[in-house]
């Protein structure tokens, strides 16, 4: 599989600036590509101005998500803030195929650091979906932090696990060491999308997004500018990993 990671600097509370910024890298990529991995929140930035920037479902960026993925025939994924209602808000995930066909992730675990809680609703449920062979599990930002959830289980079962972020710098240490601790504990490919720049709240943001193998290796780190990065993984080597180093087999059961 080549999965396509963009890395960039966002306009804060922006969406058109920030999608045509977005579609300008996709139509310049190199070389086909089955995934494009986009950022947390990539239409504004991370924010808690809910309100101000949310979109109903269906509108504008759900309708440019379906262009994308048709125009490239790839997977492309990230969340954006969306409203339910007048009310209710998720930092929502949107799993876009090609054909128009989407599912969607709400952010389970909110950043209380910084009020996510207070503003968005939880979800409840995890996403694992079958592309071109693979089977994917995409989660969003602070979901790194708890193992429980990223768990890769025999009742659902995963080759890649996806992190979409806006990963301040400060805590760049634990974005790198979590990345591989959730690799090597859970057999999988893991790959993390980060942001580069500065938000409209004075955070910088130091990139780093990354490809990391089922053993904790970083086949690819990126730096902290905006980035585009392609990158092909194997899943007959997850395979013969797998099956030389069984380790799932000893592991603990339990249910959420």
């Amino acid at each position: 599989m080549n999965i396509t990671l963009l890395q960039p600097n966002l306009f804060w509370h922006d969406p058109v600036a920030n999608r045509a910024h977005l579609e300008e890298q996709i139509f310049t990529l190199p070389e086909p590509t089955d995934l494009i991995v986009l950022p947390e929140m990539f239409t504004t930035g991370f924010t808690m101005e809910a309100r101000a920037v949310a979109e109903p479902m269906g509108l504008t960026t759900l309708r440019w998500l379906r262009q994308m993925a048709a125009q490239t025939n790839a997977v492309v994924t990230g969340s954006y803030v969306v409203r339910d209602g007048q009310n209710t808000f998720f930092n929502r995930l949107i799993w876009m195929q090609p054909d128009g066909q989407f599912d969607t992730y709400d952010k389970r675990h909110l950043f209380r650091m910084a009020g996510e809680h207070e503003v968005y609703t939880a979800g409840n449920q995890r996403l694992i979906r079958g592309w071109r062979g693979w089977r994917i599990c995409p989660l969003i930002c602070y979901d790194l932090r708890f193992p429980v959830w990223s768990r890769n289980t025999p009742s659902t079962p995963y080759d890649l696990l996806l992190y979409v972020a806006n990963w301040p710098a400060a805590r760049q240490h634990a974005w790198n060491t979590l990345l591989q601790a959730r690799a090597i504990e859970n057999l999988s490919f893991v790959v993390g999308v980060n942001r580069a720049g500065t938000d409209g709240n004075g955070l910088t943001y130091a990139g780093e997004s990354a490809v990391i193998d089922c053993m904790g290796n970083a086949l690819f780190r990126a730096g902290d500018a905006e980035t585009v990065h392609q990158q092909t993984l194997s899943l007959n080597e997850l395979r013969v990993f797998r099956a030389s180093f069984p380790a799932d087999r000893d592991a603990d059961a339990f249910t959420i």
